[in-house]
């Protein structure tokens, strides 16, 4: 396979934009129990305003393999549209994460590694105590429909995915706290593998995010879910998806599709909103 997209760069921290960029407006979509203990969710969408300056996107370990065949060949589809949304973010000044657990060792001479390392730890404050319902399905076992495994532990991030400009790479929950606060970025939208798994339970992931007061928002049509079809409940890995799409637009934080992330970049202007509005 071929080895990743990744432009120079430079030592120095960051080339911020000469103006400001202004702010996109998000179309999200949420989950509400109008009438409470009914169990009886309502789809929802909200229009939220975040200044492109205080906006991050963080992508979960897509590696350019993953330990089942099938979920490789769903990010191998996915990888295309990954690299489209982050390159538009990019040339807007959105600031891009990348996140391939347990490989960073092989980015450690580049500057996009060093730019993280360098930036000063936070204190994290006392984690909110939000509910945590269980999932909708158990993920007990290797979620792998097709019964071949093709996990290579020295694994880098998919090589269609294109790491330049200002791009930064950690797998560590405090770096990345630490460097969203010393950024004052406000907004972590994430994408990635496995929704209902890393994207909810890494030390950078949703869960983890939330609680301790990071406003998140997940790319629903640029996650996919471990999960075999042969466990209940009986449905298409697709459907699976969804339904921990909608247990976290519950119980975590709203979701965005990818082609309305796009649109925001292309219709952003210097005006932003009234600070209430947000």
């Amino acid at each position: 396979m071929a080895e990743p997209r990744i432009e120079p760069a430079g030592d120095e921290p960051f080339r911020y934009p000469s103006e400001t960029p202004g702010y996109l407006r998000l179309r999200l979509r949420t989950r509400v129990e109008v009438f409470k203990g009914t169990d009886i969710w309502h789809e929802v969408f909200v229009d939220k305003w975040s200044s492109v300056l205080e906006t991050a996107i963080l992508l979960c370990d897509l590696w350019e393999k993953h330990w089942c065949v099938a979920a490789s060949e769903r990010v191998d589809e996915m990888v295309p549209r990954v690299d489209s949304v982050i390159s538009a973010a990019r040339n807007l000044g959105v600031q891009i994460i990348h996140c391939p657990s347990g490989t960073v060792d092989d980015y450690a001479d580049t500057a996009f590694r060093r730019r993280i390392q360098n930036i000063p730890l936070v204190e994290a404050p006392d984690p909110l105590r939000l509910a945590a319902p269980p999932l909708p399905f158990s993920d007990f076992d290797d979620g792998c429909e097709s019964g071949e495994g093709s996990y290579d532990p020295g694994t880098k991030q998919h090589p269609g995915i294109t790491i330049a400009g200002n791009d930064v790479i950690s797998d560590d929950g405090d770096e990345i706290y630490s460097f969203l606060r010393r950024r004052a970025l406000r907004h972590l939208i994430i994408m990635g593998v496995h929704t209902n798994v890393c994207v909810m339970n890494r030390s950078f992931g949703i869960k983890q995010m939330t609680s301790l007061g990071v406003r998140c928002t997940l790319v629903r049509d640029l996650t996919d879910a471990w999960y075999n079809p042969k466990n209940p409940p009986y449905v298409s890995n697709e459907n699976a998806t969804e339904l921990v799409v909608q247990y976290i637009e519950k119980y975590w934080c709203p979701s965005i599709l990818s082609s309305d992330l796009v649109k925001s970049f292309k219709s952003t202007g210097q005006v932003g909103p009234e600070p209430d509005a947000q």
